[in-house]
């Protein structure tokens, strides 16, 4: 496994610049972790949905040249940044959901392990990912999606983070990006 310092630099391709602010998310209904399905077109209030592509099992091997693409690594500690920070989202009345276009049944392997107490959702058909037109890519022959984090709120997009440098720390990044925008709107002159 190549460390967070040493993997393939990540920069912006310009692959999630038609996620605008105010844009609609699909009317896709994603399979659950918890065993229901969440349309995220349909749900009221404020989520964070942090989108990534594969998390591995311990002893099994990642998919090939998967050391060489800018952003695969990483999917096991941003969802541990998720699950550490989860009640500063939760105190703030925003959800936290994980996507990813694995299964449910690979994601409850995954959140036994590592106890997260937020919904992974399944994209594994990938309607979701082709409805938004949200950035790929290949490894092994096989279709990942790029790590993305969006803001939603009422079923439409308030903020995208693209790219995402540093997973292990982006949870904490997303909880700064909400205190700047709270400050702000508390005091419009900052």
């Amino acid at each position: 496994m190549t460390t967070e310092s040493a993997a393939p630099q990540v920069h912006d391709d310009g692959a999630a610049r038609h996620l605008v602010t105010g844009m609609e998310l699909p009317d896709i209904g994603l399979p659950s972790s918890r065993g229901d399905v969440v349309n995220l077109h349909t749900r009221r209030g404020a989520a964070v949905v942090y989108v990534y592509p594969w998390t591995g099992r311990p002893g099994v091997a990642d998919p090939p040249g998967w050391d060489d693409i800018p952003g695969a690594h990483g999917s096991t500690p941003e969802t541990e940044g998720f699950r550490d920070y989860y009640l500063k989202f939760r105190a703030q009345r925003i959800e936290v959901f994980g996507l990813s276009g694995q299964s449910s049944e690979h994601h409850a392997e995954l959140i036994a392990r590592l106890a997260v107490p937020f919904p992974l959702l399944s994209d594994a058909g990938f309607a979701f990912r082709e409805a938004l037109g949200l950035p790929t890519f290949e490894a092994g022959g096989m279709p990942y999606l790029k790590r993305l984090t969006l803001f939603v709120r009422d079923g439409r997009i308030g903020h995208v983070f693209y790219p995402i440098e540093r997973p292990t720390s982006h949870a904490r990044e997303v909880l700064d990006w909400l205190d700047q925008m709270r400050r702000a709107i508390a005091d419009p002159r900052d």
